[in-house]
């Protein structure tokens, strides 16, 4: 690929990957009720129940804050500015981890059963997968690719 073209990709890619954040929110919102968190939080005692929901507020922040910088350092990422390219590479590890926790440490009987359950399952994961393959892939380009050719 020249680097015109991947140039072209990543500043197409990067639009949707900073938007496909806001996505995820979608899905996030719906986890509490979808899952069953008022009955099953109130067997927790207070100080968990707590700590679940603020560790909760803090995931949807930086999901926020990955799809806020993205979109408005659109332009230092795909310039390879160095503070940019760090942020995209700790996502792209972000997205990753995200996937390995899902692949090793979830069980698949973890998961809630149906049909609904598992299609949204598989396209959050795609979706993971997307997001990982993109920031790392800008950073590894812009690092090593770009700059050797």
């Amino acid at each position: 690929m020249t680097n015109s073209l991947a140039e072209r990709f990543f500043d197409f890619d990067l639009w949707l990957v900073g938007a496909a954040h806001f996505v995820i929110l979608f899905a996030s919102f719906q986890v509490p009720y979808r899952l069953g968190w008022k009955r099953d939080l109130r067997q927790l005692m207070p100080f968990n129940r707590k700590l679940l929901w603020v560790q909760s507020g803090f995931t949807v922040l930086t999901i926020i804050a990955f799809g806020t910088l993205t979109l408005v350092l659109h332009m230092e990422m795909l310039r390879g500015e160095r503070a940019a390219l760090g942020l995209a590479c700790f996502i792209g590890i972000y997205w990753t981890t995200r996937i390995l926790v899902d692949a090793l440490y979830f069980s698949h009987e973890d998961w809630p059963k149906g049909t609904a359950f598992v299609v949204g399952h598989v396209l959050l994961t795609l979706l993971f997968l997307a997001l990982a393959a993109s920031y790392l892939g800008l950073f590894i380009w812009n690092v090593w690719l770009r700059r050797n050719s």
